[in-house]
């Protein structure tokens, strides 16, 4: 039996720890925090992450506490008029596989915990990984408290700051973005009964835009207000004031203004992700989610591919030891153009799609005002459809 270290119990980390768990590996997570915990609010989930968490096992599980929803719509932030909206409709689900959904990330990260403890993954918090060692057939990941694990393999999804990644690509600090987000969940009975929808709705407008839809089965609001105002300094979870947030936000259209107004609590992040990269293996040790491929919020797929990666690598790794060297480097060979794909998208989106001023926002209304639902639903093909990850690791035996 081979074992199998990874690094890092995010959603990313458990989904790839179940991967290979349930293809018969005996498997250690180590997690820097004391306790396995996922901290944010809502999260969305495309049908592409349903298919990969119907892979792992946890489908009907993270689906019975989703929010199932109708469509996703775009708004002009600064008139209020409505441009666009893709249906989720039974339409999309047949196309797709499955349903397009929002959850809390505590739910979709309980979800996973829950898989791994039932697959008999060694879950050890408080081990913090600093970095590794591979001598002949086996790697040893080094933590923080002076731990080393002994293994055949180490996955490293320790998330955008990753130090298996600093040892393996050695690619310096995150990008910082230049956005800040701004975010919020309020209990959905503060909610006007004509402000309620079964919708995610983005208001764009210059420089900023506001995304907002329900979570935790229509119990809450998820509300997610993000600026670019040339952010230089990263920034994760800091509080701010409601009387901030509002004086960022000034050129609400009304109905976005007087959700963003419910608003309390409210949390700040710097956005940062990483330029792609041709290579993240390294012998006996690859990277996964957020180590691998940090992306932009904007493409909502950020979770998504992570949660492909942990399939793709369940699959490559039904093999002898000796072979996990080269499934590794077919595991980096067939995720690294989509994953890029992905990021690049995700940033294109939040500077031409979403921010744009003047003649550029009413091009981009006009646009999109003048596609069907069956062409948007052709442009998103590539990324919500039915991947098959099972083809992906078709050829490495």
């Amino acid at each position: 039996m081979t074992h199998i270290l990874v690094a890092g119990g995010g959603i990313g980390g458990l989904a790839t720890a179940l991967g290979q768990a349930r293809s018969g590996h005996r498997v250690t997570v180590l997690e820097s925090r004391p306790e396995f915990s996922e901290i944010g609010a809502g999260i969305q989930l495309a049908p592409n992450a349903f298919h990969a968490l119907d892979s792992l096992g946890v489908g009907a599980e993270v689906a019975a506490r989703a929010d199932f929803i109708d469509e996703l719509r775009f708004m002009d932030g600064t008139s209020g008029a409505r441009i666009a909206a893709m249906p989720l409709d039974e339409e999309y689900r047949a196309r797709f596989g499955n349903p397009y959904a929002v959850v809390h990330r505590a739910d979709l990260h309980r979800a996973l915990f829950e898989g791994c403890r039932r697959a008999g993954v060694t879950l050890l918090g408080g081990q913090r990984v600093t970095g590794y060692r591979q001598s002949g057939g086996q790697v040893t990941a080094v933590t923080a408290t002076g731990d080393r694990f002994p293994a055949q393999v180490l996955i490293g999804a320790d998330g955008l700051r990753s130090a298996v990644r600093g040892q393996l690509v050695g690619d310096g600090p995150p990008r910082v973005s230049g956005h800040t987000i701004y975010r919020s969940v309020i209990p959905m009975s503060e909610v006007p009964e004509r402000l309620r929808t079964r919708a995610v709705t983005l208001w764009a407008g210059p420089g900023r835009h506001f995304v907002h839809y329900p979570i935790s089965r229509g119990a809450y609001l998820n509300l997610a207000a993000t600026r670019d105002d040339n952010a230089r300094q990263e920034i994760t979870g800091a509080p701010a004031t409601r009387a901030h947030v509002l004086s960022e936000f000034g050129e609400l259209a009304e109905s976005a203004r007087e959700l963003l107004e419910l608003g309390r609590d409210w949390r700040i992040w710097v956005l940062c992700d990483r330029d792609p990269v041709a290579n993240w293996v390294d012998g006996r040790v690859a990277l996964a989610g957020d180590a691998a491929h940090p992306m932009l919020q904007y493409a909502a797929q950020g979770a998504c591919m992570a949660l492909e990666d942990a399939v793709v690598l369940g699959s490559l790794l039904r093999c002898e030891a000796d072979d996990v060297p080269r499934r590794l480097n077919h595991y980096n060979a067939v995720r690294r153009e989509r994953t890029a794909r992905t990021t690049l998208a995700a940033r294109w989106m939040g500077s031409e799609l979403y921010h744009p001023a003047g003649d550029r926002a009413a091009a981009r209304n006009t646009m999109l005002a003048g596609y069907s639902a069956g062409d948007l639903h052709d442009m998103v093909e590539w990324l919500h459809g039915a991947t098959d990850l099972s083809h992906d690791v078709a050829h490495a035996a």
